[in-house]
């Protein structure tokens, strides 16, 4: 008896073997490397292994595809909130992003550097929405930090005098400085020790000595 044949078709476009879920890892290595305009729907299909129709059809345009990149670079097991919201303090999670960030920014089988900053930095004025896409997620980590800061704070934990938006806010810039850095060839050992040598402007509790 013959097999019966399947009436389901494939969308046009798109080929046998496309993996939707892996697709945004791979976009998120080409965006990360390149930056977000630099990136091309040719590069793209060409790394995913579709045809610029099967791009649109599966993530709407290249805007939605760098979208789902980012999601994708901003799971997994670590991120910066659990790194904030699980510290004990927040001397510690910013220790905890600090080094995050050395060992991040320098991996083997990624890119270097931040794929927020490298994609911001490359962003035009036509890329906007883009780009403030990227700063608001910047935006909340530091507020997220900010808000240990200030609890801290309360709880005795951080001098009293601790400016909890500067703090915050020094944190990102060293972060963001160590992204420039790691583009430019420096290894995980020069970022960690970068990391160790800004924490020493940490202030400590409100028990300590202005120097301790």
């Amino acid at each position: 008896m013959k097999k019966a044949v399947s009436s389901v078709r494939r969308k046009p476009g798109r080929p046998l073997g496309f993996d939707r879920e892996a697709a945004p890892h791979q976009a998120m290595l080409l965006f990360w490397r390149h930056g977000y305009e630099a990136t091309s729907v040719n590069d793209l299909t060409a790394a995913m292994g579709i045809t610029p129709p099967s791009l649109y059809t599966a993530f709407g345009d290249k805007k939605q595809l760098f979208l789902e990149a980012l999601r994708c670079y901003l799971s997994g097991p670590v991120t910066s909130e659990s790194i904030i919201d699980e510290a004990p303090t927040a001397r510690d999670a910013a220790a905890g992003l600090l080094q995050a960030s050395a060992t991040g920014f320098t991996g083997k089988s990624t890119p270097t550097g931040c794929l927020l900053a490298s994609s911001a930095i490359s962003c035009s004025p036509v890329a906007a929405d883009v780009q403030k896409a990227l700063a608001e997620i910047r935006i909340n980590i530091e507020k997220r930090l900010r808000k240990k800061i200030t609890s801290d704070r309360t709880m005795s934990k951080l001098r009293h005098t601790a400016d909890a938006d500067a703090l915050a806010g020094h944190v990102m810039a060293v972060i963001q400085g160590m992204s420039t850095l790691a583009r430019d060839g420096a290894t995980k050992e020069k970022l960690s020790a970068i990391a160790s040598t800004a924490m020493l402007a940490w202030p400590g509790n409100s028990a300590m000595s202005d120097f301790s």
